[in-house]
């Protein structure tokens, strides 16, 4: 994809060593996925705080995903460049795009300074700018591209929203 592209690429994987950042690296990735609720069960090769300095040394930018309020609010207090809050529950693979919603709504910060991305649900430009009104300014966007009819259009259509006021 480097080869193909000059825009900032993001390597959303697994990680749980620090073995794959060096992957990510390699590959001329420009970020990481990290997941808080895999630190939280102690899934992972190094702690959270570690594992977003490793990253950082090694000129990776870290998407810190969180789920709930409390993975959310420990989130924004990190060394992470920007903040996740994934609408899938990964435990039941449904996706609901109040998660977004009611986070920000709980949340006094807003993200602390740091880029708020919505992850997952995203499929109408109408959802872009519901969740750019709560606060989201960024979005992981995957199966609604995927699985359109002309990717360019769809592309253009959650971009176009992205942008509008």
């Amino acid at each position: 994809v480097r080869e193909s592209v000059n825009l900032p690429l993001l390597m959303k994987d697994i990680f749980v060593s620090p073995v794959q950042l060096d992957a990510a690296a390699k590959m001329s990735a420009n970020a990481v996925l990290l997941i808080v609720a895999l630190f939280d069960r102690y899934e992972c090769e190094l702690g959270l705080k570690q594992m977003i300095e490793q990253a950082h040394n090694r000129g990776l930018e870290v998407l810190l995903e969180t789920h709930t309020p409390d993975e959310f609010v420990r989130a924004i207090e990190t060394d992470a460049d920007l903040v996740g809050i994934n609408n899938r529950n990964l435990a039941t693979l449904t996706v609901d795009l109040n998660v977004t919603k009611n986070i920000l709504a709980q949340s006094l910060s807003n993200g602390n300074g740091k880029v708020v991305v919505s992850e997952s649900g995203i499929n109408t430009a109408t959802d872009v700018q519901v969740l750019r009104g709560c606060g989201a300014r960024a979005f992981l966007v995957g199966s609604s591209v995927m699985s359109a009819g002309n990717v360019e259009t769809k592309v253009r259509e959650l971009v176009a929203a992205c942008n509008s006021r």
